[in-house]
């Protein structure tokens, strides 16, 4: 069985990205692209769907790890009574040519991971266990031995993939390779994994030296241009890596997390793919990295947004593949056991198919967010808004899936229609105040609708409710004062506040809604959401309940894993993290809540 969710530490070179865990497993890798065909995959299931396995041969060897800085170069301290050494991970990103921004050679057609073992004190063996299974588990490669005595190599080949081990001897057992490796005090040794086209020739061998420096240096500089004043310095700057390391280097596309099907409930059918762009997420994220002074990203993101809803507005979907691609068409992958034996295993995401209507919403007020903080509107990116809310206009009278992506009935969900109201409000200030063309008039008519129709259907009682015709509260709702449709100390605010105090709190973390009322037309239920509780951060924040804001706040940096990742909900009762990992959604919401904090201790002094 795969180790515990927190256990896992990310490896990542801004296309893909390894899962490592405490035990030095490798368990989960994709190549070239976080959304391709698993190499390794015993994350979902066990040795026999794959992994790659570098620890100290002394069973009794313990281990401490961190991340070399601002870097995603992963140190692992093993220490046993023979002796210390230190093994570095990484993934190299490949150096760009000056003049062309392009990969340099071989750049985009190579995966790499790294393993760099260096003796401390004493003397230490290292024992390594590489298992295969490509193509998600689907696919025993041909594995045979293509080096020499001096330079063992190791090719494993099955369709369009292969990959080339280089560093250390590797013996077959059963349908495994073992080996050992062992290094003095001052000594050092080095494992590499390169992915690259079966149709290729195999990449010749990285200088490992080199490789480390450069890829080290890659990081420091991106995290040099981080931004940020107040607390949670560390906690804050280690997210804004996490979404950088989901965003793709080449396309700009941002991932929801690194992974699929690691489960909202243990043993459930809750699993889903999250490795592809969500609109939401990804406008969210840019929201967080504009706020801190990373306005590249989001000119990537733009650009990537234009090229991947381009054609028929109707066409608009709520989520693509990194590079925008539309067809993400959900299958089962019995290949896998699943973790912990939560089937099925899902590859693609059927989501991508449903209408949620709060997407309009978030992109707009994120785009306003962009042109606001400087980044120029192209003729092109306001046509592309304009078109955005006449397709808008047309679903004002259509239920939606809601940003939960329930796969029961379409509801009016009050989060969505606010967010409707927002789309149209930001057209309207972009006329008015920023001097773009539009139907300005036509514009306010729709959002002032929309207003008197959320205030009669949305709140019941005085407190905003989950959908029409429910006295329910969700969590969503507490993101409607940052559309700017009420102040955060409005009374239906409040009141919905309480509310989700008393029935969505479970020891003192916040669920997305009571799975129990069938609204999402899926059996079983699932544990607080990340997000969700630092949304009430937020919202503690900016209406002075500072003390409860901060105390809550340092609970859930508290649930961090040691190398700082977060995943998609928490088990309180388990005290283990849930779902898929690390999870963008939980780590721009730390971010949220942190700058919320910050500006509170501002205004108060």
């Amino acid at each position: 069985m795969s180790a515990p969710i927190e256990d896992y530490a990310l490896l990542g070179d801004g296309r893909t990205a390894a899962l490592v865990s405490r035990a030095g497993s490798i368990d989960w890798l994709c190549a070239p692209r976080l959304d391709s065909a698993s190499l390794f995959g015993s994350l979902l299931g066990d040795v026999e769907q794959g992994h790659w396995t570098l620890r100290p041969a002394d069973p009794d060897a313990t281990a401490t790890r961190r991340y070399d800085g601002d870097t995603f170069c992963l140190v692992t301290r093993w220490e046993s009574a023979e002796g210390v050494a230190e093994v570095t991970e990484w993934m190299p990103i490949p150096p760009r040519d000056d003049t062309t921004g392009a990969p340099a050679p071989q750049g985009g057609d190579r995966t790499d991971v790294i393993r760099r073992i260096a003796g401390v004190s004493g003397r230490m063996a290292f024992r390594q266990e590489l298992r295969f299974r490509f193509d998600y588990a689907r696919a025993l490669p041909w594995v045979r031995q293509t080096g020499t005595d001096l330079a063992p190599e190791l090719t494993a080949t099955a369709g369009p993939d292969a990959v080339v081990v280089r560093g250390g001897a590797l013996y077959p057992h059963g349908h495994s390779h073992v080996g050992t490796v062992e290094v003095g005090a001052g000594e050092h040794a080095a494992l590499t994994l390169t992915w690259f086209p079966s149709y290729r020739s195999a990449p010749p061998p990285l200088d490992v030296g080199a490789s480390g420096r450069e890829t080290a240096a890659w990081w420091r500089d991106w995290a040099d241009g981080i931004a940020h004043e107040g607390g949670h310095q560390e906690d804050v700057r280690r997210s804004l890596l996490i979404l950088r390391a989901l965003t793709n280097r080449e396309t700009g596309g941002i991932a929801a997390a690194a992974t699929t099907s690691l489960p909202e409930d243990f043993g459930g059918e809750r699993n889903w793919d999250y490795r592809y762009v969500w609109l939401r997420d990804a406008a969210l994220t840019l929201e967080a990295l504009l706020g801190h002074g990373l306005a590249d990203e989001a000119r990537a993101w733009r650009d990537w947004l234009l090229r991947a809803v381009a054609g028929d507005p109707a066409d608009l979907q709520i989520m693509y593949g990194l590079a925008g691609e539309r067809d993400l068409r959900e299958r089962d992958m019995p290949s896998f056991p699943g973790y912990a034996g939560s089937v099925p295993v899902r590859v693609g995401n059927g989501a991508a198919e449903q209408f949620q209507a709060d997407v309009f919403g978030e992109v707009l007020m994120t785009l306003g967010a962009a042109r606001r903080a400087g980044l120029a509107e192209s003729e092109r990116s306001w046509s592309l808004q304009r078109v955005m809310l006449r397709q808008a206009e047309k679903q004002l009278d259509r239920p939606d899936n809601g940003m939960w992506e329930i796969r029961g009935d379409p509801q009016f969900f009050t989060h969505s229609r606010v967010s409707l109201w927002a789309a149209f409000d930001r057209g309207v200030s972009a006329v008015e105040k920023d001097g773009l063309h539009g139907p300005a008039d036509r514009w306010r008519e729709v959002r002032d609708r929309l207003r008197a129709e959320i205030d009669e259907h949305g709140v019941r009682d005085g407190c905003f409710v989950q959908h029409s015709g429910t006295d329910e509260v969700d969590a969503a709702l507490l993101l409607i004062p940052r559309t700017g449709y009420c102040a955060p100390d409005d009374p239906r605010m409040l009141a919905a506040v309480e509310r989700i105090e008393q029935t969505l709190m479970r020891d003192g973390l916040v669920m997305r809604y009571r799975t129990a009322t069938g609204v999402d037309g899926l059996a079983g239920s699932e544990h607080p959401f990340l997000a969700c509780s630092f949304w009430l951060v937020e919202q503690y924040a900016v209406t002075g309940r500072t003390a409860e804001a901060e105390a809550l706040m340092d609970r859930l940096c508290g649930l961090r894993n040691d190398v700082g990742l977060l995943s998609e909900e928490y088990d309180p009762i388990g005290r283990r993290q849930v779902g898929n990992t690390p999870q963008a959604f939980s780590h721009l919401s730390l971010i949220r809540a942190a700058d919320a904090l910050a500006a509170r201790r501002h205004r108060k002094r």
